[in-house]
């Protein structure tokens, strides 16, 4: 760590035992003596190693305080190095199944922290990252002991960032990514509610329980203290089983619920488009050739459809990131990358003509998705027609906007 004077990275600044910053291109994070303790529990738990030999966790290893930034509101009792993602993604960037898999996830680590005598501060999509079509979970800073009588503190989170997101686009057809990039903290219990009002929806599964009498629930309690509820929820005897028995509820309701789309023009590109077997090939080698030059760290597949293109220039690149506007081709493709374990290709639901906006607190909490890094590489492929065409832009416009870039 050369650079003390490092802040921390913009987007972790909720939890005062807990601070992620950058140094040198690696990653850290700071924690403060309640925090190094739980740091240390988790270190220690049998749990922690098998989390990271999954790859369901982050590698992470505890490492000098010297030279760690002043971030946090009392001293730097530890500082954690994890191990770097290659591209940092959001929730109203990723496809349906991605949400899904994610929430399961989450889910998880909850009931085996609990069984571990941990659990998780939070429930918050944001923590988790992709190594390809592999959800990662990154907040080392989340876990703490478990205290007998609390409640399940990251419930109404799991409702906002994860359940009603995907019960919104599994029962409604409606997508989620524009209420999420619309709210940070995502769809309120009442909200929900308003969306799932009628005599149908009210007898799907989960909506009674987790949407109408959470937001009944909520609105009762309204007035009370949090601490009061606490009190009220632990001396009524809210026991570690009834969490367990929540969670494993929801992975039910989670895995089941399935977001069936029809088809558009571009989910069958691969086998309806009207190229040649010559001009396929002939596109095939231009790709190849172009992303053989030099060895890259990072490219863009920009209207991936398929993913093909995305593959051709894996060979020659650390990482690839595959974006489609089109939610159900890009759920496709997540789909067809996760069961062939890819780690090095990441699928995003992204529209340039509409790209991801700098959000959240100072409209720096989540960065825009041009902002979080330069690709060395950008493929275009029968985009730009598109964005021309069907986006409205001046051709002069898109070269300006391919040229800004440091790439190729």
């Amino acid at each position: 760590m050369s650079d003390p004077q490092l802040e921390a990275e913009p987007g972790s600044f909720r939890d005062p035992d807990s601070r992620v910053f950058l140094s040198d291109g690696e990653v850290f994070r700071a924690l403060s003596a309640r925090g190094a303790e739980d740091w240390r529990v988790l270190r220690d738990a049998p749990l922690f190693d098998e989390l990271i030999s999954e790859g369901k966790l982050v590698a992470t290893e505890e490492v000098s305080t010297s030279g760690a930034p002043d971030i946090l509101t009392g001293e730097v009792t530890a500082v954690l190095k994890h191990e770097k993602i290659p591209f940092i993604s959001y929730p109203y960037e990723w496809t349906f199944e991605m949400l899904r898999d994610a929430a399961l996830l989450q889910l998880e680590l909850i009931e085996r922290s609990i069984k571990a005598g941990m659990m998780l501060k939070d429930s918050s999509p944001y923590n988790v990252q992709w190594q390809g079509s592999k959800p990662v979970f990154l907040d080392v800073g989340s876990f703490e002991p478990l205290r007998a009588g609390e409640p399940w503190a990251g419930y109404r989170q799991f409702c906002m960032l994860y359940l009603y997101p995907l019960m919104m686009q599994a029962y409604k057809d409606v997508p989620f990514q524009p209420w999420l990039r619309g709210a940070v903290d995502g769809i309120t219990p009442a909200q929900a509610a308003a969306m799932f009002s009628s005599g149908s929806d009210k007898r799907r599964k989960g909506v009674f329980g987790h949407i109408r009498m959470h937001s009944r629930l909520e609105q009762r309690y309204s007035n009370d203290k949090g601490t009061d509820v606490k009190k009220n929820l632990g001396s009524a005897g809210f026991s570690t089983e009834l969490i367990t028995n929540n969670v494993r509820k929801l992975q039910k309701l989670i895995a089941g619920l399935q977001w069936n789309a029809s088809d558009t023009q571009w989910t069958e590109y691969g086998t309806v488009n009207t190229y040649s077997d010559a001009d396929r090939e002939v596109k095939d080698s231009f790709v190849s050739q172009t992303a053989a030059r030099e060895h890259r760290k990072l490219v863009w597949d920009v209207g991936a459809n398929d993913g093909r293109y995305s593959k051709l220039a894996l060979p020659h690149a650390d990482y690839v990131v595959a974006v489609d506007a089109d939610q159900e081709t890009a759920n496709q493709l997540f789909k067809h990358m996760r069961s062939e374990d890819e780690r090095k290709i990441l699928t995003l639901v992204g529209n340039v003509c509409d790209p991801s906006p700098d959000l959240g607190w100072r409209n720096r909490e989540r960065a825009s998705f041009e902002n979080r890094t330069d690709p060395d590489l950008i493929l275009a492929l029968a985009v730009v027609h598109h964005i021309s065409i069907a986006g409205n832009v001046p051709l002069p416009e898109v070269v300006r906007w391919l040229s800004g870039f440091d790439s190729s």
